[in-house]
């Protein structure tokens, strides 16, 4: 992409949205004394990234130097040294030798012929002398954007300079324009001349979500995730694009229908269309042709009649339309703008013929008929038919998102008098979208059908997709059960489909999980009547699930029922269907292998067939169950793709991001669990859910535990006791949350509430033969025996617990054990060893764990158990540890109080800076500490007085 397009100039706290590990990584490098190279395409945000790396930088410096180039500028010589040092030259000018001082001034004033020609040495080691006057009276931050406009002249001058400022307090942060291809190494000659071991750090496109972050944060909210797709789709993750694109959809009084184009704002098309005008016409129609493709080559557009595409591609792609790629078939856009620039500025009547184009030449069944449509005007039943034909292919094919497209461009070519009419054309495209996790899409096709249908299948049809659309915010559309109600009357078959989500409304709004059971019974029977199986298989589902969690004797038939033939292919492996009940069933029943072998099924199976939100649910289910087993590091890995998913499409973010703190909690990041946990506390609340509202606050109570707050556990897990009991929840393998709040009340000193949580829970777990649950409850109890002093007593059972915890399969919890038996131990004379509980939390990948271990088997003094030590303040905690680090870690902590950067540190002890890094990253999670300002401090405070 050529053309002098400048980033935009304000400074904002979002302006590193989706640069976050680049920017940390950055900013280390500054601080250490390097320097920093950004690149990458334009419009990418190099400089947003260096004004915000500046603005952080800038106090550290005594004299910071600026130069921006334009291309308009560029040929003028010295312009950019002359913006770098004429404000400062008179400093240091009578520090230079007089040729030396003589050539700077004739270059900076432009008085003389001063040239690199006639005065190339002097002016180099002038340029080079006053850096080093300049370093000598303190830092120097030299700051230059755009250095691919720098004047030639400057740019040599500049680049001699840094090849020269080894050892000097000189950093140079710069930012130049590169290619659009990654893998690409224009930056090189760039870093040649950049100063020794400056960072160079590529911009590469934003993903989806935060594109949709930056477009909110500029106040262009409320855009459908449709659109936010195609906003990401045409500018590539080009935040500029991107942000241009919505400021184009904001001032346009339509927005686009499903299928059409973007508008492509003036700003953004002239950085193409300049290029497109220097290509012959019958060139720019064979482009046209290849931006209508989903899949251009050349023999497409050959079979759509372009019969020198070869000459005319080669043409586009000499001017940077196209992407020079060598043997690839595809052919492929520079950047999806171009393409989109082109499709745009095309009149409709081109636009149509180049479908018909390809309507006759794709190979693909759906494409044809794709292009067929777009090809069209007006009502065609042989057209929307072919489109129906299509939709139901994409269907099968796994592709809902093309399937709700297509259903929409049927729906537009349906004359209103034929069967299937328009609406179920555009109902089945709401579904379809909905399949394909785009909720507001779906639900805008809802709306539009109830504003003018008055058939009563077609109106609780629409209102299902409503509800659907709204997920666990069943609050937001509370008044839509009514209307439901009375277009249903008395048709068992759309009484169903508003009993079972009147089922979901008693539970999510409600908290009452019997009538929950009530309404999904009633509308599983009422389905039956009207021989609607698949619906009647999903309140069958939801009923099973309802009575597990109430600990309901009839579960099991229930389960038994909705597993029985005939089944339906996609409520099958939907994520309220009976194969999710049973996953529930066989997880809460501790029989991991077969749960991990039935989810790992269903989630192969929404896989192939685009159900979205079932993959949310399922990827969930399969992290849950690595983490019960133990395999910590898997399940964090199926967590966070779970949270990506659910953040890309709105669907269960709260109740994955709940789950993903639980896996944070295990195998990863204590803070990152704890902020989770309070997201999926404040969405849950927002929301009005009170089932996820447990959930949530017993995943925040497990992280407080971890992070060592036993008084924040408490409160966050008695809430949870309330809430269930509440809800009418008494299966303990629902939450697993009760031993937690056992060992969180014995760590306070509250042993007897610890004792009262095990027993009424034991009594439960008894009656349902949870026996991992009877396991931990077991663990718990030896830690309250160990607190009133019955220290024999706690250690044999402690060691039973361990014992079935790992015959159940449970890692994590069986590391655990071994955990508080080795704190047990501490309170008796002569060394501890923690050996088997780091030999388990490694085997676990049980990282926040691990860390746990390290304090605790590094603390000198013996007398503390594991428990006491994780709840004792901070402070104290992190005092003892200082004293205590490893040899190495205790010398970077040293070099830390002393001031040394890490550049220093590295030096010093004659390691790399990456060492450095890496070992300041342990004493800050061994310490409980975050910077180096906290090193210091705890220095201070633990030094003897």
């Amino acid at each position: 992409m050529q053309g002098d397009f400048k980033e935009p100039a304000r400074p904002r706290p979002d302006l590193v949205i989706g640069r976050e590990e680049l920017f940390a990584g950055a900013r280390e490098q500054l601080s250490g004394g390097g320097s920093v190279l950004v690149h990458g395409p334009a419009g990418i945000g190099k400089s947003t990234v260096l004004r915000a790396l500046v603005a952080e930088h800038t106090e550290s410096a005594r004299t910071v130097l600026r130069c921006s180039a334009t291309e308009s500028e560029s040929h003028l010589p010295f312009l950019a040294l002359a913006d770098l040092l004429g404000l400062v030259v008179d400093e240091v000018s009578a520090k230079l030798p007089g040729p030396q001082r003589t050539a700077l001034e004739s270059a900076l004033t432009g008085r003389g012929e001063s040239t690199l020609q006639r005065d190339g040495l002097a002016l180099r080691l002038a340029v080079l002398s006053t850096f080093r006057a300049l370093a000598a009276q303190g830092p120097v931050l030299v700051v230059a954007d755009d250095l691919q406009w720098l004047d030639p002249a400057s740019a040599e001058l500049l680049g001699f300079a840094a090849r020269r400022l080894g050892g000097m307090p000189v950093r140079m942060l710069c930012a130049v324009r590169t290619e659009t291809e990654p893998q690409g190494q224009h930056h090189d000659r760039y870093l040649r001349a950049s100063p020794p071991d400056t960072l160079a750090v590529r911009l590469n496109p934003l993903s989806r979500a935060h594109v949709a972050e930056l477009l909110g944060q500029r106040g262009y909210t409320g855009l459908p995730r449709s659109i936010v797709r195609d906003i990401h789709r045409t500018s590539g993750g080009n935040p500029l694009f991107a942000l241009e694109l919505g400021r184009a959809l904001a001032e346009s009084p339509t927005p686009p229908s499903p299928g059409e184009p973007l508008p492509v704002p003036t700003s953004l098309s002239a950085l193409v269309l300049s290029r497109l005008e220097m290509l012959s016409a019958e060139a720019r129609r064979t482009l046209l042709v290849a931006s209508a493709g989903a899949r251009p080559t050349l023999a497409l557009l050959h079979a759509a009649g372009r019969e020198n595409a070869e000459a005319e591609t080669a043409s586009a792609a000499s001017l940077g339309l196209l992407a020079t790629e060598r043997e690839a078939p595809v052919i492929r856009f520079a950047h999806p703008l171009v393409s989109a620039a082109l499709y745009a500025q095309a009149s409709a009547q081109e636009r149509r013929a180049a479908h018909a184009a390809l309507s006759t030449a794709a190979s693909d069944p759906i494409e044809r008929a794709r292009h067929l449509a777009l090809a069209a005007t007006g009502t065609d039943p042989a057209v929307a038919a072919r489109l129906g034909e299509a939709a139901a292919a994409a269907r099968d094919r796994g592709a809902p998102s093309v399937a709700a497209g297509l259903g929409l461009l049927a729906a537009r070519h349906t004359p209103p008098d034929t069967v299937p009419g328009p609406d179920e054309r555009r109902l089945q495209a709401a579904e379809d979208a909905l399949t394909a996790g785009e909720t507001d899409l779906a639900r805008d096709i809802a709306r539009q059908v109830l504003a003018r249908a008055t058939v009563p299948a077609d109106r609780v049809r629409a209102w299902m997709v409503v509800i659907d659309a709204a997920g666990q915010a069943m609050a937001e559309i509370d008044a839509v059960f009514p209307q439901a109600l009375a277009d249903a009357g008395e048709d068992p078959r759309l009484l169903a489909l508003v009993r079972y989500q009147l089922a979901w409304r008693a539970l999510l709004m409600e908290g009452e999980m019997a009538k929950a059971r009530e309404e999904a019974a009633c509308a599983a029977e009422l389905a039956a009547v009207a021989g609607d199986r698949p619906t009647e298989l999903l309140a069958l589902g939801f009923q099973a699930q309802m009575e597990t969690l109430m600990g309901h004797p009839g579960a099991p038939a229930t389960i038994q029922r909705a597993m029985r033939e005939p089944q339906d292919p996609r409520v099958a492996c939907d994520h309220n269907g009976a194969g999710a009940a049973r996953f529930r069933w066989l997880i809460m029943g501790d029989q991991l292998a077969e749960a991990r072998t039935t989810i790992t099924a269903l989630l192969r199976e929404v896989r192939r067939r685009g159900m979205v939100e079932s993959e949310v649910h399922f990827l969930r289910g399969l992290a849950e169950t690595e983490l019960r087993s133990g395999h910590c590091g898997r399940a964090l890995d199926l967590a966070r793709e779970s949270l990506r998913l659910a953040r890309d499409t709105g669907i269960g973010e709260a109740a994955t991001a709940m789950f993903t703190s639980l896996a944070e909690a295990a195998g990863g990041d204590v803070h990152q669990a704890l902020t989770l946990a309070q997201e999926a506390v404040d969405r849950a609340e927002e929301d009005g859910d009170l089932i996820y509202l447990s959930r949530a606050l017993g995943a925040l109570g497990h992280a407080q535990l971890v992070a060592g707050d036993a008084s924040a556990t408490v409160r966050s897990l008695r809430r949870v006791r309330e809430l269930e009991e509440s809800l009418g929840v008494v299966d303990p393998a629902r939450g697993r949350w009760h031993g937690d709040l056992a060992e969180a009340l014995v760590r306070i000193g509250e042993p007897d509430e610890a004792q009262d949580v095990i027993d009424a829970t034991r009594a439960q777990a008894l009656r349902l033969g949870r026996e991992s649950v009877l396991a931990v409850l077991d663990r718990a109890e030896a830690l309250v025996r160990a607190a009133r002093g019955e220290q024999g007593a706690a250690t044999r059972q402690l060691t039973a617990a361990q014992d079935r915890l790992g015959k159940l399969g449970y890692g994590l919890e069986e590391a655990r054990a071994a955990y508080a038996l080795a704190g047990l131990r501490t309170l008796r004379p002569g060394p501890t060893s923690y050996d088997e509980a780091t030999r388990l939390f490694r085997r676990c990948r049980a990282l926040p764990w691990l860390r746990q271990v390290e304090t605790a088997s590094a603390a000198p003094s013996a007398g503390s158990t594991a428990a006491p030590l994780a709840s004792a303040d901070p402070d104290s905690v992190a005092a003892a540890a200082l004293d205590s680090l490893a040899a190495t870690e205790r010398q970077v902590a040293a070099l830390v109080m002393e001031g040394a950067t890490n550049r220093e540190i590295a030096a010093r002890l004659f390691i790399s800076v990456k060492t450095v890094e890496a070992t300041l990253t342990r004493v800050y999670r061994k310490l409980g500490i975050r910077s180096r300002v906290d090193i210091v401090r705890l220095a201070v405070g633990h030094r003897p007085g």
